[in-house]
């Protein structure tokens, strides 16, 4: 799928953890959370399993105590034990640096770790905590994440530039100042870590506020300053429809500017809710610029007074469904099955035209209309459906066709 109106790609160095490539022209990465106790090695595991095989590419983890650390070494082992080769990374705060010094089997067995330099320790302590830290990831060749955070900035360097800004003559806002902050603490962070001795194709950069406007001026400055692979995400995006909203406009904006190289979605879930939406939301919006394709994808209007029937409605819902049920195994047996359209139109308006536009696509008779269905197959009309097993018939056809199209050595279906 090409991305049409996405600009050229900011250039950033490649950054390799555990076979996957983040920055350096690679597709973009997504990465998720968890958020079960990482001390609670088989809840951890289930979770991380869960998130992998849903899509996450890269998985964090909380690392806060020497339980933790210790479950990290237990969970890779059990991911190791089921072959299931999942980059690790370890969220470390305050104490990281201890837990490093103390824990060599959980730094051998993390992919990468998170360093926040708001949190790495505090007065003549954080420079040196933050080299050990760093010194660390040089020792077992780990690439570090550096990820300021709005809600615990560097608290000196952001007195510092407050002071310097109210001695000017026209004051800048203080949003202004604290953006500015976020960027100097990254690229300072950097440039420290770099003067440790650790290569930049093993740093990431981050800068999470929770407001829209703050996280595109903060990106679009980091990325004119520097050319360190970024990841993007609202550090607390929030529940719901909300939360969604705000991190597709968020990131959307920025990955069709070329800006950003893996992605979060940091989502509140629902008590008991799915952490794998999160993964979800990612894939789409990655899916929705053209940018990846992770899953056929399915047309089907709103409805409206020509459609008072919710046959569309239900068949759009079926085929979702049937596409979920049969793509883990069509991923393996047919390539690029994951960039096809289906489209399910509900009346003669915009129905015969979307489906010819789609790979596969069925235009529904609306209110009044004949009732027959069209079904279009690589934009010419191959069939026509009647009866009450429509949707069993589409589905049938769908599968047919995916044989077809992406079998090997197969020709589409006529």
């Amino acid at each position: 799928m090409v991305a049409l109106h996405t600009q050229k790609r900011h250039e950033t160095k490649a950054v390799h953890i555990r076979g996957v490539s983040v920055g350096g022209g690679a597709p973009v990465v997504v990465q998720s959370m968890t958020n079960t106790d990482t001390a609670d090695i088989e809840s951890s595991f289930n979770q991380i399993k869960q998130l992998f095989i849903s899509g996450s590419e890269v998985i964090r983890l909380t690392v806060n105590n020497d339980e933790a650390a210790r479950g990290v070494v237990g969970i890779r082992e059990l991911l190791e034990k089921e072959g299931l080769d999942v980059p690790l990374v370890g969220c470390f705060h305050y104490n990281g640096h201890k837990l490093l010094m103390d824990n060599p089997e959980m730094a051998q067995a993390l992919d990468k770790y998170r360093i926040n330099p708001g949190n790495v320790g505090f007065g003549q302590k954080r420079d040196k905590q933050f080299e050990m830290m760093v010194e660390k990831a040089i020792e077992y060749q780990k690439p570090i994440r550096i990820g300021v955070n709005w809600g615990s900035l560097d608290q000196a360097l952001a007195t510092k530039l407050m002071d310097e800004n109210a001695a000017l003559s026209s004051p800048k806002p203080a949003d202004e100042v604290m953006r500015e902050t976020l960027v100097q603490s990254a690229l300072i962070s950097a440039e420290k870590a770099e003067h440790i001795g650790l290569s930049p194709d093993r740093i990431i950069l981050s800068a999470k506020v929770s407001r829209v406007p703050d996280l595109l001026a903060v990106y679009r400055e980091l990325a004119k300053r520097s050319n360190y692979a970024l990841h993007l995400g609202l550090t607390e995006a929030g529940m719901g429809s909300k939360g969604i909203v705000a991190t597709a406009l968020a990131e959307g904006i920025l990955l069709n500017e070329g800006i950003g190289d893996t992605i979060r979605a940091s989502l509140t879930p629902e008590p008991g809710g799915d952490r794998r939406a999160e993964v979800k939301v990612c894939q789409e919006i990655l899916q929705a610029l053209g940018l990846r394709s992770f899953a056929p994808e399915v047309i089907a209007c709103p409805g409206c007074g020509r459609t008072t029937s919710t046959t569309f409605q239900e068949l759009a819902q079926d085929i979702q469904r049937f596409l979920d049920i049969k793509m883990p195994i069509w991923k393996t047996q047919y390539t690029g099955v994951e960039t096809m359209q289906v489209a399910i139109m509900g009346c003669i308006v915009n129905g015969p035209g979307e489906s010819k536009h789609a790979d596969i696509g069925i235009s529904l008779p609306g209110t009044g209309e004949t009732p027959v269905a069209p079904v279009f197959i690589d934009g010419k009309k191959a069939h026509t459906l009647r009866g009450e097993n429509i949707a069993g018939e589409f589905q049938a056809l769908v599968e047919a066709y995916v044989k077809a199209r992406y079998g090997a050595g197969e020709s589409a279906v006529a």
